[in-house]
């Protein structure tokens, strides 16, 4: 539960303080049970909580809280300077690039050069922040290594036999898909190496390629299990240890957390329930989401086959249930995932973050829709019904190709979530409502760990705050599920998705 929530200013509509290893804006008057957006107890994340109270208050409305809080100074309330946490003040923000962390430089004080004030005044060693700053830069460096060296085997597995003794480069239809995957996941190496927003982008997109893709490369083993392991080659074991790397990275991103980033409002990740004008537009993705998934399954090559003498045939062939149990069980993979990947995606908050994921798991079905008019545009030999070459030419057999209706509602499902997706990445998305409702709708990350020390000797510092605020008691927080700052306001405080 929150230990003791101490509000330092206020203002007409918010209010700004310190809650249990956090600071905090409030609502003014409302309950501290949850602030409506939060950043960690460190000299950066004073910063950011300061200069985002100041963006979103009146310049004149903001008072002190507490006897013993000095007034703010009226440079103290522009974007580029902020008080300390209790009166303070320091010097402008300095930012060197989007990953950079913000150094706060004591204004006034008489710190060594180095240095800077800790959020109580107490001076504090830089050297103390460099070690995970760059041990979150090895963690983004480890993830595009191995997306680096997933791609570099799926290289290597394109040119050896892959099944039934022809390699991927012999049939442009198996060819374009993987060469398709390979492209989105070297792309996504670049994004995380790039760092900053960009890693959770790479991360994303990756994520969703790799999940998806799990299925298909898990159907393509199934049938070299079938053919009793003689029909794989090395190109299909090459392209598994490639799928397994780049998988490996994908889910090393996404987990990756950059060392000291407070980021701004409507930035972490997060599921929350649609409301309101939402619900329809999601509502309307998942069952895009469904009928791709659905539609993957019934056959979608068709084949006509004529003799000279007029008799003709019609055949139908890739249904995902007339092949071997291992097959079934990859196909079967292949639609659960997307479903799950699409529901994810529409419940994705910040929405535009949820657009990337959901397109990595597009590539993949698209990818797969390229193959199949691919191989539907090429030759089809009567080998592949089980007549001869020397006897086709006998009776005069010509086979024409083509594809299913089943496809092209298939297509339709796609091309209608590719439009959501560009809906859902380039239309701005209003955020959450404040309040607790909005808070607990999302699932977040857990708030910077507890200095005790430091607790120890900043309680001596703690303003005596008036009336009921050095006195308001709020539950302390679950670090499991800490206030979310992606729950901020509509309006003044609210942000779009980004």
């Amino acid at each position: 539960m929150f230990d003791k929530v101490t509000i330092t200013y206020r203002g007409a509509k918010y209010e700004i303080g310190r809650g249990h290893d956090f600071y905090g804006i409030w609502m003014t008057g409302a309950p501290r049970s949850q602030p409506l957006e939060w950043w960690p107890e460190t000299p950066e994340g004073w910063s950011a909580a300061w200069t985002r109270f100041a963006s979103i208050e009146a310049p004149g409305a903001i008072v002190p809280v507490g006897r013993r809080t000095p007034p703010v100074s009226p440079s103290a309330v522009q974007v580029n300077e902020n008080p300390g946490p209790f009166g303070q003040n320091t010097g402008p923000l300095e930012t060197a690039g989007p990953a950079a962390e913000t150094i706060v430089a004591a204004g006034g004080s008489t710190a060594p050069y180095g240095q800077f004030l800790g959020p109580y005044g107490q001076n504090t060693d830089p050297r103390r922040h460099v070690a995970p700053a760059i041990s979150g830069r090895t963690g983004a460096i480890v993830s595009a290594a191995l997306l680096g060296v997933g791609v570099i085997l799926g290289v290597a597995g394109l040119f050896p036999a892959y099944l039934g003794g022809t390699s991927l480069a012999q049939q442009a239809f198996q060819l374009i898909p993987h060469a398709i995957y390979l492209a989105v996941w070297t792309a996504a190496a670049v994004l995380i190496l790039v760092g900053g927003a960009r890693l959770r982008l790479g991360a994303l997109v990756s994520l969703g390629l790799s999940v998806v893709t799990f299925g298909l490369f898990f159907a393509d083993a199934g049938t070299a299990i079938a053919g009793g392991g003689s029909t794989g080659g090395a190109g299909l074991v090459l392209a598994l240890l490639g799928w397994l790397a780049c998988a490996a990275g994908s889910v090393a991103a996404f987990a990756h957390r950059p060392a000291g980033a407070t980021g701004q409002p409507g930035q972490r990740d997060s599921l929350a329930r649609p409301r309101g004008a939402a619900l329809g537009p999601v509502v309307m993705l998942m069952l895009a989401g469904l009928g791709v998934a659905a539609a993957f399954a019934p056959a979608w090559d068709s084949f006509t086959l004529r003799t000279a003498a007029g008799q003709s045939q019609s055949l139908t062939a890739g249904n995902a249930f007339s092949n071997p149990g291992l097959v079934i069980a990859g196909n079967v993979a292949v639609m659960l995932a997307f479903a799950a990947v699409v529901i994810a995606a529409a419940l994705w908050r910040p929405v535009r973050h949820g657009a990337v994921l959901l397109a990595g798991a597009v590539i993949a079905m698209a990818a797969q829709a390229i193959s199949a008019l691919v191989q539907a545009g090429g030759g089809t030999s009567s080998a592949q019904f089980g007549i001869s070459p020397a006897q086709a030419s006998r009776i005069g057999l010509t086979i024409s190709s083509g594809l299913t209706p089943a496809f092209w509602i298939y297509c339709g499902f796609l091309v209608a979530l590719v439009v959501s997706c560009a809906w859902m990445l380039f239309t701005r998305h209003p955020a959450p409502s404040p309040g607790p409702s909005a808070a607990t709708d999302a699932y977040a990350w857990p708030a910077a760990p507890h200095d005790d020390l430091a607790d120890e000797e900043l309680d001596n510092e703690r303003p005596d705050n008036e009336g009921t605020d050095d006195d308001a008691m709020t539950p302390e927080p679950d670090f499991e599920t800490a206030p979310s700052r992606t729950a901020a306001a509509a309006g003044d405080i609210g942000s779009s998705a980004a």
